[in-house]
């Protein structure tokens, strides 16, 4: 523990604040863990005898480390519980090493150790705000996941007072009051039985108090806020807190609960289609079917599996068309070059980092590896599309709750974000209007909706818009991140080996709004995923426009 806090003072400059991301990145933590009580054991030989009380907290510290694999992090609860842990032990180490004038030893840490990386406050509030995106797309409860509950199953260690206080405070300062309610409401449940007590009640109540105010139950907030009061009468709010709440009260004002999230159609189906709640179309089913691909020359003799999962749009799955081995190399060339994933910004075409896309991505050239060139030459034999004009193979590693909001691979002209949206209205004039046109061309017969792609779209790329997408599953979470068609209502968990694979663009190269998608948080396990997006040019005779407007393939590579 004391080591730890050395540690985290020489790389603190170099933290992105972003473990929480990657799961590749929080299994370097469980190796910092494993080396805390060696290191902690080498500090005290140097200091013990000014430094009594640091070895009484290396020897507690020493008592509740055990040894975890890489399973005990892809546990959600666990995963927040090791973040929490490690932080408010680099809190309390910290405060004791700077009173003990320590400063000198932790300057002289090398550098040896700085690839361990250490959570920071950042981390500990994406590990929570996952928390909470899981409950909302997974319809958790917090009382269960108090009680290491997931899915109605028993995985994880229970939460105590402080670790659901810390929750439920993250949920408050992301204005989540109704989560914020019912992760305080265990906090003090738990604080009930607790000797010692791991967070002070009064701590809870201020917050509580609000977040029942925010549900419309002020009376409620009055008493806690009372209480409060009581319980610490020299509280900075907590004498004006009763007021108020007092004023709310006798003035009989209707306070309007405030919706924890923003709700929409695509939201809610978005979220059912994660929790695998689709709906079966037996007339689609009754058409769909697998079948060994063999139109090229090296297929006759090692044919590609190939499973229909859906026409208009075409949707197939490549069975086992990545190995164990090419998995592994991936992954350890991609794993030093893990980087927080980026959107791009519609305004300012800036890439920047955002929370409706949590992972971290790294791109693989060909020539970096056999493999990498043997998986973009199988690519190839795969769709029947050119590669010359393919992106990179993006590597991606989910994290905590990783995912991607709803979002097209091709580019388009809509400059509306996340959320974006026109509210309900009419093109027409509606009665009442004094001269709405005056132009003299009478009413709006009717809307013409274009979409069309951006002006410029991977203008610097020179190669088109993304007529494609291949998407390897090189991993297959216990629970969640399934990839879902949010228009289509269609939705595809991983299986390890297989490859996804849709067209982005329509025959006559227009963009296809059916292909909307998303990756789906991931809820216990752990996400690979590589990806190629394949580009126009190059498939002028690959995939050529098709001799009716509404040509569409029924199975890879018709030319039809």
């Amino acid at each position: 523990m004391i080591l730890r806090a050395a540690i985290l003072l020489s790389i603190v400059g170099l933290a992105a604040g972003d473990l929480f991301t990657a799961m590749a990145d929080m299994e370097s933590m469980l190796v910092g863990e494993r080396d805390v009580t060696v290191t902690i054991q080498n500090y005290i030989d140097s200091e013990m005898e000014r430094l009594n009380k640091l070895e009484r907290l290396a020897s507690e510290y020493k008592g509740k480390v055990g040894e975890k694999s890489n399973d005990f992090i892809l546990n959600p609860l666990n995963a927040f519980l090791l973040i929490q842990q490690l932080q408010d032990d680099w809190d309390r180490v910290t405060h004791e090493m700077k009173a003990n004038f320590a400063q000198e030893y932790i300057n002289n840490i090398t550098d040896s150790r700085s690839t361990v990386k250490y959570p920071t406050n950042e981390d500990l509030d994406g590990a929570a705000v996952a928390l909470l995106r899981l409950q909302d797309t997974y319809k958790l409860e917090a009382k269960d996941l108090s009680r290491g509950i997931i899915g109605g199953e028993k995985l994880g260690r229970e939460l105590n007072a402080h670790d659901c206080f810390e929750i439920g405070r993250t949920a408050y300062n992301q204005r989540t009051f109704l989560h914020s309610l019912n992760w305080m409401k265990e906090a003090m449940r738990l604080l009930e039985t607790e000797n010692p007590p791991s967070v002070e009640k009064t701590e809870i109540l201020e917050y509580l108090a609000y977040d029942y105010y925010k549900q419309g139950e002020i009376q409620k907030a009055l008493d806690l806020t009372e209480e409060l009061y009581v319980l610490w009468p020299d509280h900075p709010r907590a004498k004006g807190n009763v007021q108020w709440y007092t004023d709310k009260l006798t003035s009989g004002e209707n306070i309007e609960k405030v919706a924890d999230r923003y709700q929409s159609e695509e939201r809610d189906s978005y979220e059912a289609l994660c929790r695998g709640e689709t709906i079966y179309n037996a007339s689609q089913a009754s058409k769909v079917y697998c079948y060994l691909k063999m139109d090229r020359p090296f297929l006759k003799l090692a044919p590609i599996k190939v499973e229909i999962l859906r026409y208009e749009p075409l949707a197939v799955l490549f069975k086992e068309v990545i190995s164990d081995h090419e998995i592994s190399v991936v992954q350890q060339l991609a794993t030093p070059k893990l980087r927080r994933a980026t959107v791009q910004n519609a305004k300012t075409g800036a890439l920047e980092t955002a929370s409706y896309r949590i992972s971290k991505s790294a791109w693989l050239k060909a020539y970096e590896h056999p493999v990498v060139e043997r998986i973009n030459k199988r690519i190839d034999l795969m769709t029947n599309l050119n590669q010359d004009t393919s992106e990179d193979l993006q590597v991606a590693n989910y994290g905590l709750g990783g995912h991607y909001d709803p979002h097209f691979d091709f580019a388009k002209i809509a400059n509306y974000g996340i959320g974006g949206h026109y509210e309900p209205h009419y093109d027409m004039s509606t009665r009442g209007e004094k001269d709405p046109y005056k132009g003299g061309t009478g009413n709006r017969l009717g809307t013409v909706l274009f979409y069309k792609e951006e002006k410029n779209a991977f203008k610097n790329l020179g190669t088109g818009n993304r007529i494609s997408t291949v998407l390897f599953y090189m991993s297959k979470p216990e629970k969640g991140g399934a990839t879902v068609f949010t228009e289509l209502g269609m939705a595809a968990f991983p299986t390890k080996h297989d490859a996804l694979f849709w067209y982005n663009l329509n025959r006559d190269g227009q963009g296809d709004l059916r292909t909307r998608h998303a990756a789906c948080p991931v809820l216990t396990g752990v996400k690979w995923v590589s990806n190629k997006w394949i580009h126009e040019r190059g498939q002028e005779f690959r995939r050529p426009c098709g001799l009716t407007p509404n040509a569409a393939e029924k199975f890879v590579g018709d030319l039809s």
